[in-house]
């Protein structure tokens, strides 16, 4: 059935209202590099979308990525942030926040497409993030294709008995975490965990076997609630670090990110109590990197996977 053309002129007109009222909007956001004075500003929306990061988190973003930040203006005001980083051939997007009076204006839209020419010029092969049901159609558009899907479960950790092959890690071997880590992950994720071994050095343990590491866990605050991960490790020491790690936070609120296919660590955290708040889908624009799921047993939190 074909409309009448007086319908379908006002379905035109509407059409062309809205790209040119798009196309204004566009003319007024203006990107910038975020720099310490937008820590507020990113606080700001953080506690706007319910998010768990901290200051301590805008900071450590900053520190590892200082020209990879940014912050949209919109008519001359402040309402966008996204922030990235690069770990050799890959990098990630993450924090792409906009003031709930800027929304529907491109603001999210424009600052992902800054922030692709970023990573673009320096010749990253691989941009990663992790989506929020809201967010996914948006960087489909931009390119980017779903890989797996991750659950945040969240609840407060039960009190149980500590892992006793798990100890705490000390300096000395981190570059041994880091290079475990990258065997297993296929990225150096070095200059992100170096920050989170920096700032939490009390925080994270590992188990040995054979005078080699099986696999680690870090436990950070949050605004929220303490974020369990990262934990990368194998099939049988990973059930250990995760429990261990609830242990050591009975009775306090917790999130946990854990691929949905990692049916092993979702079955621990389901006999915990916890449940799922709510789901990312993990998402790549350029070259695949396949990830080793089964030794995911934790994420780091969307904003480095």
């Amino acid at each position: 059935m074909s409309l009448c053309p007086e319908y379908s002129y006002h379905l035109e007109n509407m059409a062309i209202k809205l790209a040119g009222n798009l196309i204004e909007s566009a003319k007024m956001i203006k990107i910038r590099q975020m720099t310490i004075d937008d820590v507020q500003l990113g606080l700001k929306l953080t506690r706007q979308a319910g998010w768990n990061q901290t200051e301590s988190d805008w900071l450590r973003f900053m520190k590892m990525e200082p020209e990879g930040c940014f912050v949209a203006e919109f008519g001359g005001r402040s309402v966008g942030t996204t922030t990235t980083c690069i770990l050799g051939h890959v990098a990630w997007i993450a924090m792409v926040l906009v003031d709930v009076d800027a929304r529907g204006k491109g603001v999210g839209t424009e600052l992902l497409k800054y922030s692709l020419n970023y990573l673009d010029k320096r010749k990253v092969k691989t941009v990663r993030l992790d989506a929020t049901s809201a967010g996914q159609p948006i960087y489909e558009k931009l390119g980017f294709t779903p890989e797996y899907q991750l659950a945040r479960f969240e609840g407060i950790a039960p009190s149980g008995k500590r892992g006793a092959l798990v100890s705490k890690a000390t300096p000395a071997i981190y570059v041994s975490i880091i290079e475990f880590d990258t065997q297993m992950n296929r990225t150096n994720r070095g200059k992100m965990l170096s920050r989170l071994f920096e700032d939490f050095p009390e925080d994270i343990h590992i188990i040995w076997d054979g005078g080699k590491i099986e696999g680690f866990i870090l436990t950070r605050p949050g605004a929220n609630a303490i974020q369990i991960g990262p934990c990368i490790a194998t099939i049988d020491a990973g059930p250990v670090l995760l429990s261990d790690a609830l242990s050591r936070c009975a009775a306090e609120p917790v999130f946990i990110d854990i691929p949905v296919d990692n049916t092993n660590a979702v079955k621990i955290a389901e006999s915990s109590g916890l449940r799922i708040q709510r789901y990312f889908m993990r998402m790549y624009r350029g070259e695949y990197v396949k990830d080793h799921i089964q030794a995911l047993w934790a994420g780091s939190g969307p904003e480095k996977g």
